[in-house]
């Protein structure tokens, strides 16, 4: 019934004498919100007269009756409960695109594409977000998770006009981006309790190593070569999609690798993940960096600039705070 109205709708077009207007389906909404022509006007700042006038307007140029009559109440019919419907769309649509005309007059994004590395806490790139928020409630955050060399590939295909965690070197050529340290973090290899590992004579040999499986989170680049940490070659391995599925594997025994410090110290305090030397000169520490778009000139992206790079309270992305 529904579908068959909207479509009688459509078919009215071509013997409409003027175009569907906003300010009709404003009119429209406030009847079927208020159920009174003199309320709606009441609320529209209106004389009654003015409001009756848009309706009856309304219904001869799309030839249809939009309310029943006769009643004491503004009742829809089903033709003008089915415009109402597609006319809120139309209405939410044009406040949306008003809302983002301003905001870029007033240099304010639309959106902004922040991607967070794997190794960020999210608690805190969400308390970042809600202060965010009190500053510019309207602009669109778009947050993704990248992995290893992923960030710094959101950042180079444009993905991301953001990156919070990039670790590591990135691609050879930065010309269109910036970067700021933010500091570094520890990889330490751990393995279960009950792993054959545990127990083994430290320092663990790449010989030794190889003979187990190693569990491998998904670089999760498009375009750059993706990375790995720890895979030897010729070494079985199980591959996940992220950080957290890597560190719940590895405690299942199910292989071993490296993990940052902090991601696991929990489990090393709890004693569900041991630390074992290696003879390997993998380097420990894995320095972060933010990273931004240089064309990205929005007050959107500057606020976080100010607030990851500049600010004297900076955020201490991995302490227990």
């Amino acid at each position: 019934m529904y579908s068959e109205i909207i479509s009688d709708l459509y078919s009215k077009k071509s013997n409409m004498k003027q175009k569907l207007n906003l300010d009709a389906l404003v009119v429209l909404d406030a009847i079927a919100r208020k159920s009174s022509f003199a309320a709606a006007a009441k609320e529209l700042y209106r004389v009654p007269s003015s409001v009756t006038y848009a309706i009856q307007k309304l219904e001869d140029s799309l030839g249809i009756v939009l309310f029943d009559r006769l009643g004491h109440r503004a009742r829809l019919t089903p033709a003008g409960m089915a415009l109402l419907n597609e006319g809120r769309e139309l209405l939410s649509m044009a406040d949306n695109i008003e809302r983002k005309v301003q905001r870029i007059a007033t240099g304010w994004e639309a959106e902004l594409r922040i991607a967070v590395d794997d190794l960020i806490p999210y608690k805190k790139v969400l308390d970042l977000c809600e202060a965010f928020y009190k500053f510019s409630p309207d602009t669109q955050l778009h947050l993704t998770t990248e992995v290893l060399g992923g960030s710094w590939d959101a950042i180079a295909s444009g993905r991301a006009d953001l990156v919070i965690g990039a670790s590591g070197d990135g691609p050879s050529n930065t010309a269109g981006f910036s970067l700021h340290p933010m500091g570094e973090i520890e990889l330490i290899f751990v393995v279960a309790p009950n792993h054959p590992l545990a127990k083994a004579t430290e320092p663990l040999t790449s010989a030794l190593i190889r003979k187990y499986r190693v569990i491998v989170a998904a670089d999760s680049s498009r375009h750059l070569s993706p990375r790995t940490i720890g895979l030897l070659p010729g070494q079985p391995s199980l591959t996940v999609s992220n950080l957290k599925i890597k560190l719940e594997s590895q405690k299942k025994g199910l292989g071993v690798g490296y993990l940052p410090r902090h991601v696991v110290q929990k489990d090393l305090e709890q004693g569900n993940l041991v630390v074992k030397a290696t003879e390997d000169e993998l380097n420990p520490l894995h320095s972060l960096y933010y990273v931004w778009r240089n064309a990205h000139r929005g007050k959107a992206l500057t606020w976080f600039k100010e607030q990851l790079c500049e600010n004297e309270k900076k955020i201490d992305w991995f302490s227990a705070k």
